[in-house]
């Protein structure tokens, strides 16, 4: 999801970032603060012609999305909320895949009073459950639904150290590991629907640019769960640069196969969301500042919409994007063996022998 501890500073994206380390002892809100002072200008277009400003009813302007079936996670509020929204304006089904079924089903009922054609479906999952995960899997293909777009884009940012109901640290539970189960479990029905419509299905990762504020190490396989050493900003970046990497070997594998479906992550924006509800300081201060500097949600929509719908998108897989254009990713997430490493760690979290 958009959040505070993101941003998209063209120049800044061509950078190597040596000099995180520097920061990794310092509090959640000076590593903030050199976020946002680096933060792009809002004018700039890209080689897309979308740029910081674009909205998602903007990247998607003419697009027919009529036929295709997505679920959305997180889409009861935020840009989750406005993904759905704009996906369903321009004629796909939707599932909303959502912690809280009464919330979502407010969500359902306001862009139905706009859209009274969209069509919407409300399904519970709690992604730090992995009974959840499968119960909604389950449910899901139950329906006999196709599957065309799957966006992972829920998540929770900074939180303190809690343990998932899987005994797993939360937000890497939350952001990563939940989403990395959920994937496995629906991919075979998007495998037959992209092979029996012969239509691109596409997996769309929500990451952050506070996938670079990780560990040093980047994932700390040994110490997922080391409250003694556990930091909540640089746990966060762990979670989303797992989401990078997860996205990279997933197109790596659905190469191998043949497969027609791509795997992108992305930087959604710096956007006001209640991310950061574990940081009451940081989020008062972003309150403030963020109504002069900050994403609204249309804006923070935008990417993930751009990268699950446009043309433009067609056969590019394993890339980053931030502002509805093409980036870079850090270092570490390009890292082919730690990408290989992370998805059997996975594998053995969520498939124990």
């Amino acid at each position: 999801m958009g959040n505070p501890c993101q941003q998209s500073d063209k120049s800044l994206l061509k950078k190597d970032y040596k000099h995180i380390k520097r920061f990794q002892t310092r509090k959640p809100l000076v590593v903030l603060f050199k976020i946002l002072e680096k933060m792009w200008p809002f004018g700039w277009k890209g080689p897309s012609g979308f740029s910081p400003r674009s909205t998602a009813e903007h990247v998607t302007q003419g697009i027919d999305a009529t036929g295709l079936t997505a679920i959305v996670t997180g889409a009861s509020s935020g840009i989750g909320a406005e993904t759905t929204r704009v996906l369903a304006l321009r004629g796909a089904h939707v599932v909303m895949a959502v912690r809280n079924v009464e919330s979502g089903g407010k969500v359902k009922d306001e862009i139905l009073k706009a859209i009274p054609t969209a069509k919407i479906d409300v399904m519970q999952l709690d992604l730090n459950s992995m009974e959840s995960v499968r119960k909604f899997a389950s449910e899901f293909i139950s329906l006999g639904l196709p599957l065309n777009i799957l966006i992972n884009n829920a998540g929770i940012m900074a939180a303190p150290f809690m343990l998932s109901q899987d005994n797993i640290e939360m937000q890497f539970a939350t952001n990563h590991v939940g989403h990395f189960l959920l994937t496995d479990l629906v991919l075979d029905t998007m495998k037959k629907t992209a092979r029996e419509s012969d239509r691109e299905g596409r997996i769309v990762i929500l990451s952050s640019e506070g996938h670079r504020f990780t560990y040093s190490e980047g994932i700390r396989f040994d110490k997922i769960n080391d409250e003694s050493g556990y930091n909540s900003m640089w746990a966060y970046g762990q979670s989303k640069l797992a989401n990078v990497l997860h996205a990279n070997e997933l197109t790596r594998r659905l190469k191998e196969e043949g497969v027609n479906i791509t795997a992108n992550s992305l930087h959604p924006g710096v956007i006001m969301t209640n991310l950061l509800r574990f940081h009451s300081v940081i989020n008062s201060v972003v309150t403030m500042v963020g109504r002069f500097v900050l994403k609204n949600v249309h804006q923070g929509a935008a990417t993930t919409c751009y990268v699950a719908l446009h043309p433009q998108v067609k056969g590019v897989s394993g890339e980053y994007f931030t502002d509805s254009n093409l980036s870079k990713a850090s270092s570490l997430a390009k890292d082919v063996e730690l990408a290989k490493k992370l998805w059997d760690f996975s594998l053995s979290l969520t498939n124990p022998k």
